[in-house]
């Protein structure tokens, strides 16, 4: 992706500090193209950890804020060119939304790691605040920024699969099966806790992911869901595994699997999407490589890479490499970081690519509507509209 020639946008994060992987992907893919530059932060609740942070991170001791709302409040007050103009917000999930309603009040530009909050009534109500205010609000899905998804999507929307069927997304992980909690570990603790997660574990952290990528995929949206939720660490009370059925408002049915107990699991993330005139596959950890199957015709492989063929305007725009030079997660989050830097510079709160708000409500409904359906015997639940 080429880089644009407007100076780079100011930006400050809250969370992320030492000891965090997201801040430091956050940092990396949003100053990947030049689009952002940071400037500012309140990076860890630990007045040393937080010191050491922006060190690391080459801030000024000045623009290393105690808290987030300190921070808020000083670069506010800063001249235009100065200031922070957007604030990244890579914090456990209860703070997501208060952080987001003030920095929106306040007139900064968000972007918030999902899920967008702890409730699906919090997020309707900053969904409310969205409505009347001018600023940008975007959410990390992370996948979604990589080109071949944006390809698969491409492809759907062209008729190429015919009529959506059947979706089979899943998300296996391994990292909680030994329960790192017990160890002190802060990204399984805060994870594992409702105070700081919210009623749901594993779905809120990856069962998101493997929603929002159905839905940006296939144009469809999940109307109902019949879920069936796992708990299998001994000291937890948040759901860490979970398998579901799937109902769409266009009449495609499917499966949804999330999982953060399975051994030796990595990040296995996957979509299959069968259409009545072909399919679609697509693996995260093999990223450049989407395979379309047509009815009557062999396999066929779309491969990523400047160099590559028969690949849409959306899949090109988000790759910086000939083919055979794999692009990854970071350069995946640096594409929704393109499209954020894009419609601030715009003045629109909306552009290709860019998930926010509405697509943040979903995610609570969908949280929401399984939860429900575990509790009540697995019922099919519809999911609240929003």
């Amino acid at each position: 992706m080429e880089t644009e020639s407007d100076t780079p946008i100011h930006f400050g994060m809250v969370g992320g500090g030492e000891g965090a992987f997201i801040g430091k992907a956050h940092c990396r893919a949003a100053m990947l193209d030049h689009h952002f530059t940071l400037c500012c932060g309140a990076l860890s609740r630990d007045p040393d950890n937080n010191r050491r942070s922006g060190a690391a991170l080459g801030l000024p001791a000045s623009r290393v804020y105690d808290t987030w709302q300190t921070m808020l409040g000083r670069e506010a007050e800063l001249p235009a060119d100065q200031r922070a103009a957007a604030i990244v917000i890579a914090t456990p999930n209860n703070l997501h939304v208060p952080i987001a309603s003030a920095a929106i009040q306040m007139g900064f530009h968000v972007m918030c790691e999902k899920p967008a909050g702890v409730s699906l009534d919090e997020t309707m109500a900053l969904g409310r605040l969205l409505e009347t205010s001018d600023r940008v609000y975007a959410l990390t899905y992370t996948y979604n920024g990589y080109p071949m998804v944006h390809q698969a999507r491409a492809l759907v929307a062209d008729g190429r699969i015919g009529a959506v069927r059947k979706i089979h997304v899943e998300y296996p992980q391994g990292w909680l099966a030994d329960e790192p909690e017990a160890r002190g570990v802060k990204q399984a603790v805060w994870r594992t806790q409702p105070s700081t997660a919210g009623k749901s574990g594993c779905l809120a952290d990856i069962g998101t992911h493997a929603f929002s990528l159905a839905e940006f995929i296939t144009g469809h949206r999940i109307a109902e869901v019949c879920a069936a939720l796992g708990t299998y660490g001994a000291q937890r009370s948040l759901d860490d595994d979970g398998d579901i059925l799937l109902r769409t408002e266009q009449g495609a049915t499917g499966t949804l699997i999330a999982s953060q107990i399975c051994t030796g699991e990595e990040n296995a993330l996957k979509i299959r999407v069968y259409g009545d005139l072909g399919a679609l596959e697509w693996r995260q950890m093999a990223p450049s490589t989407l395979l379309y199957r047509r009815r009557g015709e062999p396999a066929l492989f779309y491969r990523s890479g400047l160099d590559q063929p028969g690949l849409y305007p959306a899949a090109r725009e988000r790759i910086r490499l000939p083919g055979g030079h794999p692009e990854g997660y970071l350069e995946a989050m640096a594409n929704l970081y393109a499209d954020f830097a894009s419609a601030i510079r715009a003045g629109r709160r909306e552009v290709p690519g860019l998930l926010g708000g509405v697509e943040g409500r979903r995610g609570m409904a969908f949280i929401e509507a399984a939860l429900t359906s575990h509790s009540q015997g697995s019922q099919w639940t519809a999911l609240r509209h929003v």
